[in-house]
């Protein structure tokens, strides 16, 4: 169970080194009078180091020699 978990923490640690952000649209409504409706699309971005994909990697590493040490 732990080896699962620590390969999923290395998986997302790689995945976050290489995509370090994503950025997603969302829709607003400004004005609704009736039938004339105006919309404003709005751009966010999210941003994170890839520092955080490291962690991630030697969190998983370690996950995974804490459980091969666990069993002997």
């Amino acid at each position: 169970m732990k080896k699962t978990l620590g390969i999923i923490l290395i998986v997302i640690g790689l995945l976050m080194m290489v995509y370090t952000g994503f950025n997603y649209i969302t829709k607003e409504k400004v004005v609704d009078l009736g039938p004339i409706e105006i919309n404003a699309e709005e751009s966010h971005t999210v941003k994170w180091p890839p520092i955080v994909g490291v962690i991630f990697i030697v969190g998983g590493i370690v996950v995974i020699a804490l459980d091969k040490k666990a069993r002997i």
